[in-house]
């Protein structure tokens, strides 16, 4: 089969109601189109488990967020609860086994002749960012797993700010300006993970996390049509404090 359409989808985070919007605002055709997340599947928002069967009977694919990290981490024993959890559905639902076994499976980085498919960013320092990634479990603490799917600010080394400030100011910058900078890279990094720096649509980047969570949009790009589609949040599912 052939497919016609790549759609890559920001953080989800739970929002069902909006994900099944905007399949509608894309008309979404199964038969035709490939379904791409940027990680953050789950939690803060209001239906995590909807979101997950949602995206398993659809045959959804992508990479591992920060969030899904946490969500697996936790339904091992591996970490304790957070305060702004919202995964207690997930964790009790009679299909949890076979939603977390879907979901471990994901990669932290997806490679395609024109692009790179991650949930936060990778770093200046690694000349192959596939390489660096591939096959890393999301049950083992690895800088290069933290740096993937947390990144937001970083120096030309690939070094992090020890407390992100709240504006970049050397030496940090974004760290998609460092890949913009890579002279022999022609690929597009599509990302999510950044919801204060909103949509992103710059040479070779498209940063997808629209702030959907916290009462923003929740956004996909079709990489055939180097197109834009994004649906409003119904509301703000949590808060800045």
């Amino acid at each position: 089969m052939t497919h016609q359409r790549r759609i890559y989808v920001g953080d989800i985070q739970g929002c069902r109601e909006e994900l099944e919007m905007l399949l509608e605002a894309l008309r979404y055709d199964e038969a035709q189109d490939e379904l791409w997340c940027c990680g953050d599947l789950v939690n803060r928002g209001p239906d995590s488990l909807g979101a997950l069967r949602l995206l398993r009977r659809l045959s959804a694919r992508g990479v591992l967020g920060n969030h899904d990290v946490h969500l697996l981490r936790l339904a091992r024993g591996l970490r304790t609860g957070r305060r702004r959890d919202t995964l207690d559905a997930v964790l009790a639902a009679p299909d949890r086994e076979e939603l977390l076994a879907w979901l471990e499976k994901w990669p932290f980085i997806c490679d395609f002749s024109d692009c790179l498919l991650v949930h936060a960013g990778v770093s200046p320092a690694w000349s192959d960012p596939v390489a660096r990634l591939a096959g890393l479990s999301p049950y083992e603490e690895r800088v290069e797993l933290a740096f993937a799917t947390n990144v937001r600010l970083c120096d030309e080394s690939g070094a992090r700010p020890a407390e992100e400030p709240a504006h970049a100011a050397p030496p940090w910058r974004p760290w998609w300006r460092l890949w913009q900078e890579r002279r022999d890279e022609r690929r597009t990094v599509v990302h999510g993970h950044w919801a204060a720096a909103g949509l992103v649509v710059e040479d070779r980047v498209r940063g997808l996390d629209s702030g959907c969570v916290w009462g923003g949009h929740l956004s996909a790009w079709i990489a055939e049509e180097d197109r834009i589609v994004q649906v409003r949040a119904r509301r703000a599912w949590q808060g800045f404090d």
